[in-house]
Parts: structure tokens; C-alpha cells; sequence
């Protein structure tokens, strides 16, 4: 094998420097990483600021349906934007694994496996499961808002919840 040495001998200066540079670019995912923390905090206080005010101002004390139901929309909202904030964490965390350098701190605890990621794709597949669990938590707060005047809505609304269950099955059996 040849050494790091031999590498540098074989190669022109201009062409050193040039893969210096181009393997430094690799940094500029640095930006994406930090956004995408202060992106997540962000949702994660908006959040939890939503389920704050919903508590105290729209009074879930009162033994109304129509209010019950919607306080529970947004709480479900709320909790679509944490799953949304931890996309941003996943996200964050795995291209600065990726790209830059595994995250030693994390990586001492045993109990974390969220940093488990050895590629793109492997990043894109745990993306994708917690974007399908948003999908699924918008689709449930839009259910709580509708009103069905025929027997046909039932159905089309029984058939997308039975599609949703299907598709999570599938997801999960493949793992």
C-alpha cells in the first residue's frame, strides 16, 4: 500500500492544494448544523409556548365538546412541532457525524443510539420515519377539525386511517 508519503511525492503541488481546499469545503455543513439547532429550539419553545397558552387562556376546564376538541388540536399541534424540531436534531446531528466528526460526548453514552449513523441513506431512513410520524400527527389534528355529512366521508376517512396503519406496518416490518 502506498504510504501518505508516496501519495504527496506522486502528486503536483497545484493539485495538493486543490484537494486541500476541496476536502475543507466540507465545513460549510457547519452552517446547516448550527441553523438546524436553532431551528429546532426555536419549534421546541414555540411548542411548547402553544400548549402553555392553550392550558391557561382557552380554558380546557369547561365542559364543552367543541372547545375540548379544539384545545386537543392544538395540543396536537404542538406536538407536531416537536416532532418537527426533532427532524431538525436528527438532521443536524447527522451530517456534522458525516461530514465533520462524530459527536464524542454522545457517543460515550451508551443509552444514545440516535447517532447510529454511517451514511446517507441510514440519516435519510431515520429522517423519513419521524417525517412519516408528522405526517401522521397533521393528518390526526385535521381529523379532530372535519365534520362528515355521509356515510361515503366515513369511509374515505376509515380507508386513509387504515392506509396510514398499513404503510407503518410495512415501514416497521422492513427494519
Amino acid at each position: 500500500m502506498n504510504t501518505e508519503k508516496e501519495i504527496a511525492e506522486k502528486q503536483t503541488i497545484m493539485e495538493r492544494f486543490f484537494e486541500r481546499g476541496l476536502w475543507a469545503t466540507r465545513y460549510v455543513v457547519i452552517l446547516a448544523v448550527v441553523f438546524s439547532a436553532v431551528a429546532a429550539v426555536s419549534l421546541f419553545f414555540i411548542g411548547s409556548y402553544e400548549i402553555v397558552h392553550t392550558l391557561i387562556y382557552d380554558n380546557p376546564w369547561v365542559s364543552s365538546s367543541e372547545s375540548h376538541a379544539q384545545i386537543l388540536s392544538k395540543i396536537i399541534g404542538a406536538v407536531d412541532l416537536y416532532l418537527i424540531a426533532v427532524v431538525l436534531l436528527i438532521f443536524g446531528f447527522g451530517i456534522y457525524e458525516l461530514f465533520v466528526s462524530k459527536i464524542d460526548i454522545a457517543r460515550n453514552d451508551v443509552n444514545v443510539t440516535i447517532l447510529e449513523v454511517e451514511n446517507i441513506d441510514e440519516l435519510k431512513n431515520k429522517i423519513i420515519k419521524v417525517i412519516i410520524m408528522v405526517l401522521i400527527v397533521s393528518f390526526f389534528e385535521r381529523v379532530l377539525n372535519m365534520s362528515y355529512s355521509t356515510p361515503l366521508e366515513m369511509m374515505y376517512f376509515a380507508i386513509s386511517i387504515f392506509a396510514l396503519a398499513f404503510g407503518v406496518h410495512i415501514m416497521n416490518r422492513t427494519n
